[in-house]
């Protein structure tokens, strides 16, 4: 398993989280951004800097993962597409998205945009909390566990 993280929306507690975890179980993490990043000196922790555009990021991150690999990110197209590819998507708060999550998040994100594009005001999310925090790390280990395992 890889670690591919959606880096340029990740917050940096979760980062910090990745850097640990990464490291400490010895899996290859690579931060793809449009933007310089500084990791931590570590043979696991990489970045990857892509051009500034659109979606540029998620398609590189599309194109690289692999059957099992694993992608942090927020962003509800990427995580299905990973999905489809037989990777698992966790998002910054914890949740693991899978086959039978996937779909309704999309839905409720095209619905969300659409309330949006008619002038509605939707706000964003709340910030992370030590809640959101734990079950990132918790989800993310039992992932990384789970991969030493089948390897």
């Amino acid at each position: 398993m890889k670690i591919w993280v959606d880096a340029d929306a990740c917050p940096v507690v979760i980062k910090e989280i990745l850097y640990r975890a990464a490291t400490r179980t010895r899996t290859l993490a690579t931060f793809v951004a449009n933007q310089s990043l500084s990791v931590p000196k570590s043979p696991f922790l990489k970045t990857l800097r892509v051009p500034s555009g659109f979606d540029i990021a998620d398609n590189e991150i599309v194109k690289q993962v692999q059957a099992g690999d694993l992608v942090v990110t927020a962003d509800i197209p990427l995580a299905s597409e990973v999905i489809n590819k037989g990777g698992h998507a966790l998002n910054p708060r914890g949740e693991l998205y899978n086959a039978n999550s996937i779909g309704e998040r999309l839905a409720i994100r095209d619905f969300m945009d659409t309330m949006r594009a008619s002038g509605i005001q939707t706000g964003g999310p709340p910030p992370l909390n030590q809640k959101d925090k734990q079950a990132f790390a918790n989800n993310l280990d039992r992932l990384l566990v789970q991969a030493k395992k089948n390897s």
